[in-house]
């Protein structure tokens, strides 16, 4: 009776056993895949950077594989109402708030804030590009701007003071001045507007796309028109692959600097 009771016992401490190391396993695999998942989103958070240029921002750094190979620069423009002093309010549309959906973008993001009462400087927008490429070894030859709203207007502003430092651009229910017309046509151009818009009239894109096409230089412009739609639906274009493949598929062929 003894040795019966002893191989019962010895059957269940040898149960217990593989138990016990089947759940070792499970909480090492666990374990090791939080380890995992840290890794790889340490460089896909978007953190405030306040105090080094004229207007604050967000940034975010792609993956160390590709922050160490020369990346491109992309600065997203907000419109009027992410203005402000309170940096999170950048993350409510456009490009940040993709990124924080989980989109991987392989490039340095930098997404500045400003005042209520204040329009896009395209100087204080070269400043903070400037800053980005002295802190980071970066493509000067992929230097790209997207904006929205106000933000559009800031692009077409930048693109227009600037275009030899710009690959390409996204202008979203935006306008622009004329009179930067013929510079604009130098720049790869993608233009967004819905044909319903009350905040910003659909005429502020048309023209600019006109006077650009008008240009003597043939230039690389797309211009959406989106028939049915009002103001806010430009800002699906930021969650779409195409628009980032477009926008990546463009550089400036001047030797990097």
């Amino acid at each position: 009776m003894k040795d019966l009771e002893k191989k019962v016992l010895l059957k269940l401490w040898v149960k217990q056993l593989f138990l016990f190391k089947r759940l070792h396993l499970r909480v090492l695999k666990i374990f090791c895949c939080l380890i995992l998942f840290t890794a790889c989103n340490t460089f896909a958070q978007v953190r405030p950077i306040i105090g080094k240029t004229t207007y604050p921002f967000l940034l975010y750094l792609p993956a160390d594989s590709i922050l160490k190979n020369n990346p491109p620069v992309l600065v997203f423009l907000h419109g009027r109402s992410l203005s402000g002093s309170d940096l999170n309010r950048v993350k409510r549309y456009g490009i940040i708030n993709e990124i924080e959906r989980g989109r991987k973008i392989p490039a340095i993001v930098v997404a500045p804030q400003v005042r209520p009462s204040e329009s896009w400087n395209p100087d204080k927008v070269l400043e903070l590009v400037n800053y980005i490429q002295k802190a980071y070894a970066t493509d000067t030859n992929r230097l790209y701007v997207a904006g929205m709203s106000l933000g559009g207007y800031g692009t077409f502003h930048f693109a227009g003071k600037y275009p030899e430092k710009v690959a390409a651009a996204g202008a979203f229910c935006g306008g622009g001045n004329l009179k930067d017309a013929c510079r604009l046509s130098t720049v790869p151009l993608w233009v967004i507007h819905g044909k319903l818009d009350k905040a910003v009239a659909f005429n502020e894109s048309d023209k600019m796309v006109k006077a650009i096409q008008g240009c003597p230089t043939k230039s690389t412009l797309l211009f959406t028109v989106l028939p049915n739609s009002g103001h806010g639906e430009p800002e699906r274009y930021f969650h779409k692959d195409e628009f980032y493949q477009w926008l990546f598929s463009h550089q400036k062929n001047s030797p990097k600097k």
